[in-house]
């Protein structure tokens, strides 16, 4: 189940000073994620931050 602490999106803001969803989405689709429920788990915007998830099997 994807995290937002676990998501590419999820980026610092230096003037606020907290954490924010830097994904492409307008209004509506802010809406239907938050009504369906699906903030966390499930969030079709979610993006694996582990850079080296796609080589991780070469190492060995």
């Amino acid at each position: 189940m994807p995290e937002c602490d676990t998501c590419n999106n999820y980026e610092w803001d230096e003037d606020t000073q907290e954490y924010f969803c830097a994904a492409d989405m307008d209004e509506d689709d802010y809406g239907r994620l938050m009504q369906e429920g699906k903030h966390h788990s499930g969030c079709p915007y979610w993006q694996s931050d582990d850079e080296y998830a796609v080589v991780r099997h070469q190492a060995f």
